[in-house]
């Protein structure tokens, strides 16, 4: 059963229209870690510049999704947790600008034998926070689906924490070509990547609890 009805509708447009901002914003980030180690600096600049955008929209729809469950009452039993999660679907976006930002000032020198692990990576960390939209999704329109589209945040999730692992290995034990610095500054990099599923899980947690008050 939906939590929403009919006199919702405008609400459900606003938080629609911000869980596509979010998922945009990470398939903008997959294709900008792969302009930045392809090279193409012009095209990590418009990455860079689509995910600001994309970030202040999030924030503009967040203000108002709550402005308008106050305002209106809506969801009054559930309003503290609906703004949790947006809260932490938020914070997905922050990190996806943060990390790109962090590339375009930092500019760390990634090695061309660890390519193919910061894609990996990359891919991972991304996945988890798409397979979290559609369960973000389910809740407000199917809430006892929730719990089963969740298994994939947790698997990639999972998978991210792995690769990282095994990167930051390779990076400490097999590059000895590499100084000191430069070794913990691509551990930095691949950490603020990893953020990204990290936050899918924060907010799975959270959508796993919603979901089951809710049909109880």
């Amino acid at each position: 059963m939906a939590i929403f009805t009919r006199t919702t509708k405008n609400l459900i447009l606003k938080i629609d229209e911000f869980f596509d901002n979010i998922d945009l914003g990470l398939l903008v980030f997959r294709e900008g870690i792969k302009a930045y180690l392809a090279g193409d600096t012009e095209a990590f600049g418009r990455h860079i510049q689509k995910v600001e955008l994309l970030e202040n929209n999030a924030d503009r729809l967040q203000r108002s999704i709550e402005n308008e469950m106050i305002t209106h009452s809506i969801l009054p039993q559930h309003r503290g947790e609906v703004s949790s999660l947006i809260d932490l679907l938020d914070e997905i976006i922050d990190t996806i600008k943060a990390s790109l930002t962090e590339f375009s000032i930092e500019s760390p020198d990634i090695p061309a034998s660890l390519h193919h692990h910061f894609i990996s990576i990359t891919e991972a960390s991304v996945s988890a926070g798409e397979e979290l939209i559609p369960a973000a999704r389910a809740f407000f329109k199917s809430p006892h689906t929730v719990r089963e589209k969740l298994l994939k945040v947790y698997y990639f999730e999972s998978e991210t924490d792995k690769v990282i692992k095994n990167a930051i290995k390779i990076i400490f034990h097999d590059m000895k070509e590499l100084d000191l610095a430069h070794k913990a500054h691509l551990r930095y990099v691949i950490h603020h990547i990893g953020n990204i599923s990290d936050n899918a899980q924060k907010a799975a947690d959270m959508l796993s609890i919603m979901a089951i008050k809710i049909v109880m």
